[in-house]
């Protein structure tokens, strides 16, 4: 079992961890298409794959491994220290409900926005995110709405970790411009994210903050068709502003 000098990571862990992230991305693999994919050896991939199995992290059936239920309970225990949950579901439940559209709320970790909620209204649109998926925060309303109530001096190291990446015409890629707007969001309360990260998507966010920290963030999503005019620029923002104040209440008596 080797570690690298710098960082001092495990590289026997490192490939465990390969491995997950390479089983959550399939319907299951055998030892051969894991041990191609990830450049290790069958024998390499099979002691893992052993481990694995061992401790029930993975299940294996006619020569094929995928993630085990275990998951379920590590995502219940990381779920219950959130202290905020039940708030958030229920009133992004509500939200959904009176907008009709997809609500999310989502917490920063490692400098990347991290979905822990997702509802939708009766118009709401299927979108590739999922309760787990990490963002980068530059991009998305979500993630601006928190970035404007970081110190700036955290913002810089998030640039720094992840750069600015662009994903459309409209994505924000100086830090300059950047910043800019995080001043905007702070003087208005709530961020836009107009087809910054998907076209033909606009979403529009509020950031929780409680006792002087930003917990997260939720927002509301949908078609740039629907998402426009005084509904986009006024209503909606409205919305979600209030959702967040109910939010930041009632965290202080969960």
């Amino acid at each position: 079992m080797g570690t690298t000098s710098e960082s001092r990571t495990v590289d026997a862990v490192q490939i465990s961890l390969d491995i997950i992230e390479f089983l959550q991305d399939r319907d299951g693999a055998g030892i051969t298409e894991i041990a191609t994919t990830l450049d290790h050896s069958k024998g390499t991939i099979h002691s893992h794959m052993a481990t694995l199995a061992e401790n029930e992290y993975v299940v294996k059936q006619d020569g094929v491994y995928r993630l085990s239920l275990r998951y379920l309970e590590l995502a219940e225990t990381v779920k219950d220290r959130l202290q905020i949950y039940d708030v958030v579901r229920e009133e992004l439940d509500d939200l959904a409900a009176d907008c009709g559209e997809l609500a999310q709320f989502a917490t920063e970790e490692h400098g990347r926005a991290v979905y822990i909620y997702k509802t939708g209204g009766e118009k709401a649109v299927q979108t590739a995110s999922s309760v787990g998926d990490r963002q980068y925060l530059h991009c998305i309303s979500l993630g601006k709405a928190m970035l404007a109530h970081m110190p700036d001096a955290r913002v810089d190291e998030i640039i720094e970790q992840h750069g600015l990446e662009g994903f459309t015409v409209n994505t924000i890629t100086s830090s300059e411009e950047l910043f800019d707007e995080l001043e905007t969001i702070r003087e208005q309360g709530y961020a836009f994210d107009r087809e910054e990260k998907i076209e033909g998507l606009r979403c529009v966010a509020a950031p929780v903050v409680t006792n002087g920290e930003v917990i997260g963030a939720l927002s509301v999503s949908g078609p740039a068709s629907r998402f426009e005019g005084e509904i986009y620029e006024e209503k909606l923002p409205e919305m979600v502003t209030r959702s967040a104040n109910v939010i930041e209440i009632n965290s202080q008596f969960s």
